[in-house]
C-alpha cells in the first residue's frame, strides 16, 4: 500500500528504503512540528536519548494520524493494518518506511518488545468502530491501549523495565489521556465520538443528547468537576514516578504529569465549558510548570532511580 499522501505528516516523508540518516532527519522534523501541549522532549533530556524519542514519537504520530486524520473509517482501518505490517517488517529486520528505518535502531539498542507498539494500534482501530463508552471502566480499558503503551516505551528508552515503574507510568498516562478527553470534548464531537462515560452523564442528570447538542448548564459543570477530581486522583497515584528515575530524566518525566494537571486547571479556568471551547496551556503556564519541575529536580535525593536500570541502558549511558 502507498503511504497516504493526503496526510500533512507525509509532506516531507523520504522514499521507502531511505538511508538511516535521512530517516532520522525526518523523524526529528516531525517531532518538532506538532500540536501537543508540550514539546516531545525538553532540552533537559540527555542528548543521547533525543533522537530515540523522536523515532518513537514518529511512530505514535503516524499511527494517531492514520486513525484520526483519515475521514473514511474503512480506509483508516486498512491503513492501520498497513502500518502494523510495516511494524512487523521492522521487527523482522526488513524496515522500509522511513519511520521504521529510524525506529529499527532504537528497537535494537533498547531491546523494546513489539507489544506496546502493537497495542496502540488496537486503540486506534477501536476509534473507528466504538464511539461511546458505557462506564468508567470501559474508558479506562481504552486508555490501557491508547495511552499506557506510550509511557512504557518511554521507560524502555530510559532503561527501566520493572513492573513498579510501569504501574506508576500507567497511572500517569491514563490520567493524561483522560485530561485530554475532558479538554477535547468539542473536538471529539466533530469526529462523532464521546469519551465521557454514559453512566457519568446519567449520574449528573445528563444524556447523550445533551452532549450532542452542547447544552452547557450546572449539570455539565458538576459532571466536569467530578471527572477532573477523579483524574487528579489518578495523576497523584502516578506522581512518585518522577522520584524513581535518575535526576537527568526527572524534569521531562515530571513535566508530563504537571502538564496534564495544568490542562485540568485550564478546564477549571474557563468555568468547565469544554463544550464551547478547548482550554489550552498558555506560555506562562508552561514556564511555571517547568519551574516547579526544576525545583523538584534540585531537591531530589542523589542516586535516586539508578538501582533498577537495565544493564543494556547503562551501556548506552
Amino acid at each position: 500500500m502507498q503511504a497516504p499522501i493526503e496526510l500533512e505528516i507525509a509532506r516531507k516523508l523520504p522514499p521507502a528504503g531511505s538511508a538511516p540518516a535521512v530517516a532520522a532527519q525526518y523523524t526529528r522534523w516531525l517531532a518538532r512540528h506538532h500540536y501537543e501541549n508540550f514539546n516531545v522532549v525538553s532540552w533537559f533530556l540527555p542528548r543521547r536519548l533525543r533522537q530515540h524519542f523522536y523515532n518513537v514519537y514518529a511512530y505514535c504520530r503516524w499511527a494517531d494520524d492514520l486513525g484520526d486524520e483519515v475521514p473514511d473509517p474503512a480506509r483508516a482501518l486498512a491503513l492501520l493494518d498497513w502500518w502494523e505490517e510495516e511494524l512487523r517488517r521492522c521487527y523482522a529486520s526488513r524496515p522500509a518506511h522511513a519511520v521504521f528505518v529510524a525506529l529499527a535502531d532504537t528497537v535494537r539498542q533498547f531491546q523494546i518488545p513489539i507489544e506496546p507498539f502493537a497495542d496502540l494500534l488496537i486503540a486506534f482501530r477501536q476509534d473507528q468502530v466504538v464511539h461511546r463508552y458505557a462506564a468508567w471502566a470501559d474508558v479506562l480499558g481504552y486508555c490501557r491501549n491508547s495511552a499506557n503503551p506510550v509511557g512504557r516505551l518511554v521507560l524502555y528508552l530510559c532503561g527501566y523495565r520493572d513492573p513498579e515503574r510501569q504501574q506508576l507510568s500507567d497511572y500517569t498516562c491514563t490520567a493524561l489521556q483522560l485530561a485530554n478527553f475532558w479538554q477535547d470534548v468539542a473536538r471529539d464531537l466533530q469526529r462523532g465520538r464521546i469519551y465521557i462515560p454514559l453512566d457519568a452523564l446519567a449520574k449528573h442528570g445528563l444524556g447523550e443528547a445533551d452532549i450532542l447538542e452542547q447544552r452547557f448548564d450546572a449539570r455539565y459543570v458538576a459532571l466536569m468537576k467530578d471527572l477532573v477530581a477523579r483524574t487528579r486522583e489518578i495523576f497523584a497515584a502516578g506522581l512518585p514516578l518522577a522520584q524513581r528515575v535518575t535526576p537527568e530524566l526527572r524534569v521531562d518525566i515530571e513535566l508530563f504529569t504537571r502538564g496534564g494537571l495544568g490542562v485540568l486547571e485550564a478546564i477549571e479556568a474557563i468555568g468547565y465549558n469544554t463544550l464551547a471551547r478547548r482550554p489550552v496551556l498558555r506560555r506562562w503556564t508552561q514556564l511555571r510548570l517547568l519551574g516547579r519541575a526544576l525545583v523538584s529536580r534540585m531537591f531530589a535525593p542523589l542516586g535516586a532511580g539508578k538501582e533498577d536500570r537495565a544493564p543494556l541502558a547503562r551501556g548506552n549511558a
